[in-house]
């Protein structure tokens, strides 16, 4: 891949400062946080190995002395003992997340144009509904697998949007299994004043897996206009349809597209977007689930909740850029 020019002093420097102020707030406010669930792992932990050994101990016992009775009275209490320890890994999981997610989003909502009347909202267990997502027309699947967590939802400016972890897979047409379709962070926002045109960015390099979405998009009255994207990086990365009489930089700015361009050499993560009158999709790529907490090593890393941190930060970017733009 060729080597790309910077984003604009200014915007770039912005960037810079706003990525040196998370680190500070990480460290004053999220490092703390981390190492309180730290101390609540290291003790989890300990409890864990001490259970084991117990229980390998119980076990021998009983297999050496062969009294069958002992063994049965044995198996209820350990039974039990084995589903609260069960249950003590599976609470410290689940509440590690939100814990951290909550404070990111703090960060976030005190740093955008966020209406103060409609705070940024999380909810672990939800995610965005299944025919939102396929209204964006990005995946020409039917997405007969449909998970999601993570739901973040709020207002950019006079835009009120919605996102969440999503994971969609379909049947395979030669193979008795599940394909994955998308598997990432996914956002939904509605521009409040009627607007007209449709347009969809695609990552050239996946023009292979896309080509049910692609025709679905040009039965409907699309088609390819790479040769209206002024941006050359961006025309190399993306393909770019849109209906006709769209105006196509007129919905997708320069500093958007600049932005995406950057974020996508920076990450390595691929970005779909789609523009379908005033309703607006954009879709991150991501294939582990970050800040899936570890129990057998230390969760104290600044780069997984900074990865996490720009996942969300784009997609609201694109959302605020957007608001501002039109």
């Amino acid at each position: 891949m060729p080597e790309l020019p910077a984003l604009p002093g200014g915007e770039d420097a912005s960037k810079v400062k706003r990525m040196e102020a998370f680190r500070i707030y990480y460290n004053h406010t999220i490092h703390p946080e981390l190492m309180r669930m730290e101390r609540q792992r290291l003790r989890l932990l300990r409890l864990f190995l001490f259970s084991g050994i117990i229980l390998t101990g119980i076990a021998l016992a009983g297999f050496y002395l062969n009294i069958t009775a002992l063994t049965l009275f044995l198996a209820l209490p350990v039974g039990v003992y084995i589903f609260y320890l069960l249950y003590r890994i599976q609470e410290f999981r689940q509440a590690f997340k939100p814990n951290i997610t909550n404070l990111i989003l703090d960060f976030i909502d005190d740093g955008m144009n966020f209406d103060p009347n409609h705070p940024l909202q999380y909810e672990p267990k939800r995610s965005i509904e299944k025919p939102i997502f396929l209204k964006s027309e990005i995946f020409g699947t039917d997405a007969p697998y449909y998970e999601g967590e993570d739901y973040i939802s709020g207002r950019i400016g006079e835009m009120d949007f919605e996102m969440s972890e999503l994971a969609v897979k379909e049947f395979s047409p030669v193979r008795n299994r599940l394909n994955d379709v998308f598997s990432g962070a996914f956002l939904h926002a509605t521009f409040p004043e009627e607007t007209y045109g449709r347009v969809i960015i695609w990552p050239r390099r996946f023009r292979q897996h896309l080509t049910r979405a692609i025709k679905n998009f040009t039965w409907e009255g699309g088609s390819n206009v790479d040769h209206e994207v002024n941006n050359e990086a961006f025309r190399e990365a993306f393909l770019t349809y849109a209906t006709e009489e769209t105006h196509v930089e007129g919905i997708l700015s320069m500093p958007m597209q600049d932005a995406i361009v950057q974020y996508r050499i920076q990450t390595g993560k691929e970005i779909y977007m789609s523009f379908i009158n005033r309703e607006i999709y954009a879709a991150v790529t991501e294939d582990k689930d970050l800040l899936e907490p570890y129990l057998f090593r230390s969760n104290l890393s600044f780069e997984l909740v900074k990865e996490f941190f720009e996942d969300i930060n784009l997609l609201l970017r694109i959302a605020e850029d957007f608001d501002q733009t039109h």
